[in-house]
């Protein structure tokens, strides 16, 4: 668990949320700093779910969240909180009629301070060139998964969620995505969170959300 900072990014506080057969979060609180912090857990026990929560995709039954001092409750109708996050659920298939170069025109206006030199940097690492014509829906779960983090780290969102970012990945792209974790790890103003099984190897973490196994 995190412990409160004055550099940090989002705060979390009282936060609860139950689905029906269970509660998975009961006023949890958390702060999470610049770098990247890793939320570990096994199967059901709520990393995804809390992802999408801190993303104000999923509304909370309790609690506040915030970042940079923006409160999601007080600002949800102007989006100004959503608009300082980067999430794309790995298994949407909103953007399924989308060509991967038109998702990013999307994103590109979604997010100031978006970075197409960094964006430029990923479709090459992640060998998406070949791809960048075709429908979304078209892809490998693999491709896809590429479009979603090439996205994500050219965002400049001040708090951005990934979710297994080395499922259905080949060997050169996760070696390509470990690079850009650890350069993460040094951004004195974003914070990554990463939901995985396992830490990443080499990546210096700002702090670990424990779920249990």
């Amino acid at each position: 668990m995190h412990t409160a900072s004055s550099t940090a990014i989002l705060e979390v506080q009282g936060l609860g949320f139950r689905y029906p057969e269970r509660t998975l979060f009961s006023d949890w609180s958390a702060a999470l700093s610049p770098g990247v912090t890793l939320v570990l857990g096994g199967d059901g026990r709520g990393k995804t779910t809390l992802l999408r929560l801190l993303a104000g995709e999923l509304a909370a039954d309790a609690g506040e969240l915030r970042i940079n001092g923006i409160t999601l409750q007080t600002h949800a109708k102007e989006k100004t909180y959503r608009q300082q996050v980067f999430w794309t659920e790995p298994r949407t298939e909103a953007f399924d009629q989308l060509t991967p170069g038109h998702y990013f025109d999307v994103q590109r206006h979604a997010y100031a301070g978006f970075d197409d030199g960094v964006l430029a940097q990923c479709v090459d690492g992640l060998a998406l060139a070949p791809e960048l014509n075709k429908q979304l829906f078209m892809l490998s779960t693999g491709s896809k998964r590429k479009v979603w983090l090439a996205a994500a780290f050219a965002s400049g969102a001040a708090l951005t969620l990934l979710d297994m970012p080395y499922a259905a990945l080949d060997k050169a792209s996760k070696g390509f995505v470990l690079a850009l974790l650890q350069d993460a790890a040094a951004h004195p103003t974003r914070a990554l969170v990463v939901a995985d099984y396992a830490a990443p190897a080499g990546v210096p973490l700002a702090g670990v959300i424990d779920l249990g196994d």
